[in-house]
């Protein structure tokens, strides 16, 4: 049974906002563009490796500074209404995720792991980051367990909380870090310095990727969990970032495309076409990627402060596209149609 303090939490995370939305013609290819969040406070998203959509497309799952401080709102894309679904004291936003039935919000609140359930907004203790140690990256496996890394001591674990409790599945006297579920495998990919490694979720099966030798930049898995795509970013910045994909079956590693520098990247729902947010000052543009011409088409322009915000992401029918910038004041959320550009794809997760 909820607690009173339960249904204080709730009577606050359940309040509501109205549609705040803006349209505006880009300046650089006069394509609409709607801002979806007012500038006047911060407002971004989770991580694009995370469930930030509803399978069907029409909710989106972000943090905003809306009611004074940071915490997670459910935007409803029809409406334009943001409700609030948190009361957390340090809400770590790249820790934001939709379950896979869209029942239940997952994210840390400072070294405790919460779950929501979004029908009551009732949260529920999964996990608590020991004393004098730190948490870093987050995931989600196929089968709906939770994965992370712990740092303690010199010491890394990659923890791995499932239904039936939390267990280690790599130690390791280095750092472990950007951990990324494998979409339809039982395994996940970290990093270990300079090296990606895949290993089972009961915690065999260690296997090591080789990657284009070099600086890796953005990683993400393709949504049918075949191929790896990441960025390389070369040692010269006068050279242009590529695009590549490896293969974890065929142990094969290839260019995909060069890219007007991107910083961050996201892939459409079968990979043909990829959104990427450009680094250079002098471009500072959204643009599409299609797979098949290796050709870009400049979307709009995001002109943030810093390109890292930036995380262009697909909507799950691959029709919009979805960005943050601060551009205007703060950071704040934007959403551009491309269905012109590309074709729909399943908007089922």
């Amino acid at each position: 049974m909820p607690t009173r303090r339960d249904f204080l939490a709730m009577a606050v995370a359940g309040r509501l906002s109205g549609p705040e939305w803006k349209r505006y013609a880009d300046p650089a290819t006069e394509l609409d563009v709607l801002r979806l969040t007012d500038p006047t406070f911060a407002s971004g998203m989770t991580s694009p490796a995370l469930r930030q959509f509803t399978r069907k497309g029409d909710t989106l799952l972000y943090w905003s500074e809306r009611f004074g401080t940071r915490q997670a709102v459910q935007l409803d894309l029809k409406s334009g209404d943001s409700h609030q679904v948190t009361e957390a004291t340090a809400l770590d936003p790249a820790s934001l995720s939709f379950s896979q039935d869209d029942r239940v919000a997952t994210y840390f609140d400072g070294p405790v792991l919460l779950e929501c359930h979004l029908s009551s907004l009732h949260t529920r203790e999964l996990h608590r980051v020991a004393d004098g140690a730190t948490r870093s990256g987050m995931s989600i496996a196929t089968d709906g367990s939770l994965l992370f890394a712990e740092q303690a001591s010199g010491n890394s674990r990659l923890i791995r909380v499932a239904r039936s409790g939390a267990a280690t599945l790599v130690q390791s006297d280095g750092d472990i870090e950007l951990i990324a579920a494998r979409p339809h495998y039982s395994q996940v990919l970290y990093r270990e310095g300079n090296a990606f490694w895949l290993v089972n979720l009961d915690g065999s099966g260690k296997s090591q990727l080789a990657l284009e030798p070099g600086k890796t930049g953005e990683i993400v898995w393709a949504q049918s969990g075949k191929a790896l795509l990441y960025l390389h970013v070369p040692n010269d910045s006068k050279e242009l970032i590529s695009l590549r994909e490896n293969d974890p079956a065929l142990k094969t590693d290839r260019l995909v495309a060069r890219t007007s520098q991107f910083e961050s990247f996201a892939p459409n729902a079968d990979s043909s076409v990829f959104v990427g947010a450009s680094r250079s000052r002098a471009s500072s543009y959204v643009l599409i990627l299609l797979r098949v011409t290796r050709r870009e088409l400049t979307l709009c322009e995001h002109h943030a402060t810093d390109p890292r915000m930036v995380q262009p992401v697909f909507s799950p029918d691959s029709q919009s596209v979805f960005f943050t910038s601060d551009r205007h004041g703060k950071p704040a959320l934007y959403r551009v149609r491309v269905d012109k550009f590309v074709e729909a794809t399943s908007s089922d997760g």
